[in-house]
């Protein structure tokens, strides 16, 4: 007997549990390389061709009952009732239906199409029949929403008590996408689950699937949550077409972790979805997660394919492990893949990145020679390559080469070769090629920055006319609609600082405020370092009050320049406050931290608080440096101990350091100031035994006692 609903209630065997998770296996899925989307039928408003709606070969061709006279009245509930006598031949119905609509008076509802389609789904035979119906009825404009559709099928379903057969429902939404109305598939989806009718796994990946490719990821992901939630059924396929809409965002961890919950389940999963799985490893990258999926894949016997091989060589690249890389490499030739252009283009930029640039070169040689033909990728990392490494003959040898081969380069192979003649302080041919950007238009921001942060950069020293010069490009730019940047304006700020143009540094912070732009943490510590240098503590503690009043953190270099300036005008209380804020911060103090406040500490006397951060600065693993040393020996001479003082020049010696003159210098003068005069003499012999050249001061020491190094101070000898 026929399962029919009731008005009352629905079969519970016809419908699906929401208690119940089941899986599907791989038979019930689509196939992935069948059309899911073809191109939307035309308009139709509800019945099909003549053609589409004949019966099936050798089926009975039935008569109406009785005939329909002129006078028949042709309202919705007459012609519901004349398709329900005839509900048991199809076939019948079907031409009633077609013949009613051509009638004056036909009323055009939706509730006859809705019968006349449970009718055609009664019969396995005419299924392909009422799909075309529902193809040409959706993609109509004067239909109904989705929903509304949705309950009056479930209605009729219900009033009729036809038996439930959930295909009806799967065909409208499959109709939905192929008439590209992807809301209304998503609806129609909403209002089925709702009615407690299950959607097929296959028609749901179709709907997935067009969300993803139309970059609907937010509604793809929001459709397979309701999915995984309602305990609707699934299968690897779902999997991989979630996993690619997550790294359509970007999202890599969700996509590992719906592979990960699918692996879990123990869900039949195929080939390409563990490529995708790996292709999401790869982004994060974890070179080692992929490594041991596409030895899985092995194991089940499945052939990773060429884009999978070509993704998890990549991350080994980018993890800098060319030794698998390359490895891999030859197992993907020996499955009888080639190596393609990406993955020879990954191992170059591997190899020079690693300082091998003779093996890029090699490799680049040997695809040329085995027929690949380089593209525009592959000769900028070449160029690049060579750029950074100072090889600007084969740099300029590469982009003439790409022009002959008719690849136009950009605005990015002129940068890197501006900035690796700059690298090779070729300044000529770094402006040659600068002047022929700006003339040929393709000069950007980072053209103009490039010069500019050269011309600026901080070699201990500023070349005459280099901050002229800057400023000019500067202009020029500005000049030729190059909207300068927040590196442009900080370069300048920072060379304006070093070279002691603070007026023009403030006057670039202010324009560079006028056009909306922020000052970042660099131009903050260029500005505050350049009024610790001129011993304006006033505006230097002004500038770093206003920057933690914008919400930025003052970092190591800006602590340095204040702990810096207060030392040099002798205020070690602030100097010593500042440090202490710097280290409850968690800003991990340096060298040049430690040697600044203990040169402070010595000038004032304070012999025991410098030794102690002497030791406190050696426990955190910190070594001194030359310069540490001489602040040391300058401090401790300076207060009369000398013997501490010679036992720092022994430590040097045990760590195979020379000391500078400075430092014999300030021991020379030490003992002549106690009238050891023997000692005096025999460290200026030592000097000379160590290759090291006496300089005025030696002489003046040597010959009226007399020392003119008691102003030394770290800071300016550092920067």
């Amino acid at each position: 007997m026929r399962t029919r609903f009731t008005p009352s209630s629905i079969a519970p065997f016809l419908f699906r549990s929401h208690t119940t998770h089941r899986f599907l296996s791989s038979s019930s899925t689509f196939s992935r390389n069948q059309t899911l989307e073809p191109e939307a039928p035309e308009a139709f408003d509800g019945i099909t061709s003549e053609t589409e709606l004949t019966a099936p070969s050798g089926s009975p061709r039935y008569e109406f009952d009785q005939p329909i006279s002129k006078s028949s009245h042709l309202d919705q509930t007459h012609v519901i009732e004349l398709l329900l006598t005839h509900r048991k031949n199809p076939n019948s119905a079907l031409r009633y239906f077609k013949w009613a609509k051509k009638q004056r008076g036909f009323v055009h509802s939706i509730d006859p199409f809705c019968v006349l389609l449970h009718i055609l789904m009664d019969s396995p035979n005419h299924h392909r029949i009422a799909h075309n119906m529902l193809n040409r009825y959706v993609a109509g404009d004067s239909g109904p929403s989705a929903c509304v559709l949705v309950d009056h099928l479930v209605e009729w379903l219900r009033k009729c008590e036809f038996k439930l057969d959930s295909r009806v429902f799967n065909y409208l939404m499959n109709s939905y996408v192929r008439a590209c109305k992807f809301r209304d598939a998503i609806d129609c989806f909403d209002r089925v689950v709702e009615s407690n009718i299950e959607p097929w796994v296959r028609y749901v990946n179709i709907l997935l699937t067009a969300l993803v490719r139309r970059n609907m990821t937010v509604e793809a992901r929001s459709l397979y949550s309701k999915v995984v939630l309602r305990g609707i059924n699934y299968d690897g396929v779902t999997i991989d077409l979630m996993m690619r809409a997550c790294l359509k965002e970007e999202k890599v961890d969700e996509a590992v972790r719906c592979f990960r919950e699918a692996k879990a389940s123990d869900l039949m999963l195929d080939a390409v979805t563990y490529g995708t799985a790996i292709r999401a490893f790869c982004s994060k990258p974890n070179s080692i997660v992929a490594c041991e999926l596409l030895n899985q894949m092995r194991k089940m016997g499945w052939v990773p394919s060429e884009g999978t091989f070509t993704c998890v060589i990549g991350a080994f690249v980018k993890q800098g492990n060319m030794a698998d890389a390359l490895k891999l490499k030859d197992e993907m030739v020996s499955c009888g893949k080639p190596m393609n252009l990406v993955v020879a283009t990954c191992l170059m930029k591997g190899y020079y990145v690693a300082g091998d640039l003779d093996s890029a070169l090699s490799l680049f040689d040997k695809i040329v020679q085995d027929g690949l033909i380089p593209n525009k990728v592959t000769y900028s990392v070449l160029i690049e390559g060579c750029c950074r490494n100072e090889k600007m003959e084969k740099a300029s040898e590469l982009y003439t080469q790409m022009k002959l081969a008719g690849i136009q380069p950009n605005v990015y192979n002129v940068n890197s070769l501006i900035r690796g003649y700059l690298r090779a302080r070729m300044w000529e041919e770094a402006s040659k090629w600068f002047d022929e950007a700006v003339e040929c238009g393709i000069a950007n921001v980072f053209t103009y920055n490039n010069m500019i942060f050269w011309l600026c950069k901080e070699d201990g020293y500023i070349k005459e006319g280099a901050i002229t010069s800057a400023l000019s490009v500067y202009r020029e730019m500005c000049e030729c609609g190059v909207s300068p940047n927040v590196v442009t304006y900080t370069s300048l700020i920072d060379g304006f600082c070093k070279s002691n143009n603070i007026d023009l540094a403030l006057k670039m912070r202010n324009e560079m405020r006028n056009k909306g732009l922020e000052l970042d943490i660099t131009a903050y510590g260029a500005l505050i370092d350049g009024f610790c240098k001129r011993r304006d503590m006033e505006n230097a503690r002004e500038l770093f009050n206003e920057l933690l009043e914008v919400g930025l953190s003052p970092n190591g270099v800006v602590y340095n320049s204040m702990i810096s300036g207060f030392r040099n005008l002798n205020n070690m209380e602030e100097a010593l406050a500042l440090f202490k804020k710097m280290t409850n911060e968690g800003i991990p103090c340096d060298l040049l931290t430690y040697t600044t406040l203990i040169d402070g500490l010595l000038t004032e006397g304070k012999i025991v608080s410098a030794s102690e951060l002497y030791s406190e600065m050696l426990g955190k693993g910190i070594s001194p440096d030359d310069i540490t040393y001489t602040v040391l020996v300058h401090g401790l001479c300076n207060k009369g101990q000398l013997e501490n003082a010679h036992k720092v020049l022994e430590e040097m010696d045990r760590k195979n350091m020379t000391p500078n003159v400075l430092v014999y210098n300030t021991l020379i003068a030490g003992y002549f100031k106690e009238g050891n005069l023997q000692e005096a003499f025999r460290l200026h012999d030592e000097m000379l035994d160590r290759g090291l050249v006496p300089d005025d001061t030696t002489y003046d020491i040597l010959v009226s006692g007399k020392f003119r190094g008691n102003n030394f101070h770290i800071g300016t000898s550092r920067s």
